[in-house]
């Protein structure tokens, strides 16, 4: 393989809407190019960026992949991302390391949700960006409605740089609006029309070049190309290109395109070829009999295989196994990549996603990747101890694919929680365990962290008195028992006089008093918000001792309790939710439908945001509920903000049931 410099590379994010054809448009990318002696096909899963066995099985792109062609003397890195929204951080991975994004856009349904998503994210990692509308042979294909739909959601300054010779079944190519070349007969006072429009809304990029336009001088091919370049990168300019990915028409174009008019990673302000190396390891690939590939782009110097560096992130030396270049699954060894270049590495020992390497002389750390938060929580459970812990060592292998999962055990539920961005995720994460390492895992909905406290001040005493032969047991408690402030936890006071009670079994008595409060006692959930204070008792010379008093003390706050007006809290959470303006009144809605109470709206770019405060136990799955009536445009995220009182025709199943599994529990 022929050694490129920084110059002479592109690293392109092939981004979009799920189902708009970008895995088949890598595929002509890498035919035109020569790389691959066939034009693989989704359906029949011979594709070179989906070729894990899910993706091949559900025909849907789960993961980045990467490919790479040699074109006109320059490298070009393809970074194919996924569609669906469950998979966003895969995709703003992949957006990390490019210096471009081609944004994919079906020719029939325009900018669709994804679209607009993807757009988002360009914008948050400051990336210059082009427009490509695919499958432009289609019927229905309409190339004014999607350019509407493009200038009404998103709202940029979006110019033609290519025409369609033909429609639907007739399309035959592509005029490039910006050479003029082999313009059919036909087509030329349209293409001559949008040449003109074109080149004005270039030369407006600039002030001399529009007065040299607006003067009647035309302006030479560079000035034309150094003012669509800079237009791109300063992204006051979106070029908008047509073509058909699975018919190979305006491929060519587009990657003479590329290699004209995206920046190079010498226009990137952190890639800098003289300083001292560092890279950043933005995807992680596990790899049967192979283990563990890192997927990297170097931000400065340049690396080679066994180059000992220091991994900035967790303080830890590493050595650089074999460097090579990524086609889907298959790699090439390489002597080394410059900066600006992206490529692999195998089994590295301290190193995953987002952890930068670098001099150890030179230590710096590369902002990491800012991935999605999760949305969605489900408990997961195992057929047996056995079978649950080999669950938990498989899954966080599998987090090392996709740190966007979650995985803990919640320690108020004892609960083992597993959290995604959305339902399919989740869904994929299980069917890869079940097929790599033989497990299943049953999901179900988490519990609710639910509280006890209590309305009233009440005593109560805690008497445990047992004589079985030999020494007995025996310890007596009186204890006050009160409602705190709401958040103020537990507060335990000792107010023994007179040495009713000795010093040392004291200890005892709180711990009685705070072992049963936190198994719960109305219906099994931890009692909180509540002062207990030992104000008197009686002990015994012999038979007195610490379990005894314990256990007193568990009668007592026990007894107490069930006294004080028992109650149930709930926790309320804070979320905020995004949205379209036309989808509010669905959502608010809904939001009372859950028990939410809405607390304001507010604008934010294109999207309305409320704010509102909602029980959790009203949100399992409301990611999912979301995208459906949102029809995937509307995302939320949510804190915990305090604890209110359950209602009573809620509390009392709770109740109940917890009352049934007691009794048949003592049967």
């Amino acid at each position: 393989m022929k050694k490129y410099e920084a110059g002479n590379i592109r690293n392109v994010a092939l981004t979009g809407h799920g189902t708009v054809g970008k895995t088949s448009l890598n595929e002509a990318m890498l035919s035109s190019c020569k790389m691959t002696d066939r034009l693989g096909k989704i359906i029949e899963g011979n594709t070179v960026s989906d070729f894990r066995e899910d993706e091949i099985n559900r025909k849907i792109s789960i993961n980045l992949s990467l490919s790479y062609c040699e074109y006109k003397d320059t490298k070009i890195n393809i970074i194919d991302t996924p569609g669906y929204a469950d998979f966003a951080g895969e995709v703003r991975s992949g957006m990390k390391v490019a210096e471009a994004a081609v944004i994919v856009v079906d020719a029939v349904s325009g900018c669709d949700v994804g679209t607009e998503k993807v757009w988002k994210y360009a914008d948050d990692n400051n990336l210059p960006r082009i427009i490509l509308i695919n499958r432009m042979d289609k019927e229905n294909a309409s190339l004014e409605k999607v350019r509407a739909s493009l200038n009404t959601k998103l709202e940029s300054n979006f110019v033609l740089v290519h025409l369609p010779i033909g429609l639907a079944g007739s399309l035959k190519g592509v005029v490039d609006l910006l050479k003029m070349n082999d313009v059919p007969a036909e087509m030329k006072a349209q293409a001559d029309e949008y040449h003109d429009k074109l080149i004005e809304a270039i030369a407006s990029l600039d002030e001399k070049m529009i007065e040299e336009y607006l003067e009647g001088k035309e302006l030479t091919r560079e000035e034309i190309a150094q003012g669509l370049q800079k237009g791109i990168l300063e992204r006051t300019i979106i070029p908008v290109l047509v073509g058909s990915a699975t018919n190979n028409i305006g491929v060519n174009n587009l990657l003479d395109f590329i290699v004209e008019y995206l920046p190079s990673p010498l226009k990137n302000p952190l890639v800098k070829s003289a300083d001292p190396v560092s890279l950043l390891i933005f995807k992680t690939h596990i790899e049967p009999h192979m283990g563990e590939i890192s997927y990297l782009k170097v931000f400065s110097g340049a690396v080679s295989t066994g180059l000992d560096l220091l991994n900035s992130n967790k303080r830890a030396n590493e050595r650089l196994g074999q460097i090579s270049v990524v086609m889907g699954k298959n790699r090439k060894d390489v002597e080394g990549l410059v900066a600006g270049d992206i490529g692999a590495v195998v089994k590295l020992k301290n190193s995953g996603t987002n952890d930068t390497l670098c001099d150890p002389k030179h230590e710096v750390t590369i902002e990491s990747i800012k991935l999605p938060h999760t949305l969605i929580d489900m408990a997961v459970f195992g057929k047996s101890k056995e079978e649950a812990e080999k669950i938990g060592h498989s899954i966080h292998t599998l987090m090392k694919e996709d740190p966007t999962i979650k995985y803990g055990l919640n320690a108020e539920t004892h609960e083992s929680i597993l959290s995604g961005i959305g339902s399919l995720q989740l869904e994929v994460l299980s069917s890869r365990l079940k097929s790599r390492y033989g497990v299943t895992m049953e999901l179900r909905k988490p519990k609710v962290p639910y509280r006890e406290t209590i309305r009233a001040r009440v005593e109560a005493q805690g008497k445990h008195k047992k004589q079985s032969g030999g020494h007995g047991q025996y310890g007596d408690v009186w204890i006050k028992a009160e409602p705190m402030e709401r958040s103020k936890g537990f507060e335990f006071i000792n107010k023994i006089v007179g040495g009713a009670i000795p010093k040392n079994y004291i200890p005892a008595v709180e711990k009685g008093v705070k072992e049963t409060m936190d198994m719960g006692i109305l219906a099994g959930y931890p009692v909180v918000d509540i002062r207990v204070t030992l104000f008197d008792g009686s002990y015994h010379d012999v038979d007195s001792s610490d379990m005894a008093f314990k256990i007193a003390g568990s009668l007592a706050i026990h007894k107490a309790v069930e006294d004080a007006k028992p109650y149930l809290l709930e926790p309320i959470m804070s979320a905020e939710i995004y949205t379209p303006e036309e989808y509010m009144g669905a959502i608010m809605g809904d939001l009372n439908s859950r028990r939410g109470r809405v607390l304001g709206m507010d604008k934010t770019g294109h999207e309305s945001v409320i704010k509102a405060l909602v029980p959790l136990s009203e949100m399992h799955e409301y990611a999912t509920s979301l995208r459906s009536f949102t029809h995937g445009a509307g995302i939320f995220k949510m804190t915990f903000d305090h604890y209110e009182e359950l209602p009573s025709q809620l509390a009392q199943p709770l109740i109940d049931a917890y009352k049934k599994a007691r009794e048949e529990g003592n049967k």
